[in-house]
């Protein structure tokens, strides 16, 4: 009975060994994806935090581009003792860039059709209207000939499509 006791008491130092070594080969890991991130110039290391179980880097954070978050987990898969990598880095400009982007079409858009509007409208004098749309809201100034001109030029702005608001900058001078 004595030698299963020992036995056992053997046992349960080695696993406790063996966990003890898996710590510290993973600490090693860790240590070593966060200098690798941190020497390349082309990455933003204090937006990624790495995490290391059993082999496996788990990369958290925050990078520029979808290429960025590749280059992150290229650089932490080659190093010895990998194996594997989850990456859960989240693109955060690329997103809104391109929602940045998108604006820029719709509010490009709005002006050039509200702009068109303005110049196709018999009672409206389009050519002394400036037309800028920003985020939705259409900016027109310049100068109308009358009060009903500029409340006509308000209302196509008012109803072009997409147009969320509308700041009215114009002057009534009676000879536009």
């Amino acid at each position: 009975m004595g030698f299963a006791l020992t036995l056992g008491a053997t046992g349960a130092h080695a696993s406790s060994n063996n966990q003890w070594q898996d710590q510290a080969k993973d600490a090693w890991i860790d240590g070593k994806a966060e200098t690798m991130l941190l020497v390349n110039t082309n990455l933003n290391n204090f937006d990624i935090d790495t995490d290391v179980e059993q082999g496996v880097v788990i990369l958290t954070g925050q990078v520029d581009t979808e290429l960025d978050k590749s280059l992150a987990r290229g650089l932490v898969e080659k190093i010895d003792g990998v194996s594997g990598v989850k990456n859960e880095l989240t693109v955060s400009q690329q997103a809104s860039q391109a929602a940045d982007l998108g604006q820029t079409v719709v509010d490009t858009k709005i002006a050039a059709s509200l702009k068109t509007s303005l110049l196709l409208d018999p009672d409206i004098s389009g050519t002394n209207i400036e037309v800028s749309v920003d985020d939705g809201v259409a900016t027109l100034s310049g100068e109308v000939k009358s009060d009903a001109a500029r409340d006509l030029a308000i209302l196509m702005a008012e109803n072009a499509q997409d147009v969320e608001r509308v700041v009215d900058n114009l002057e009534i001078t009676g000879n536009a």
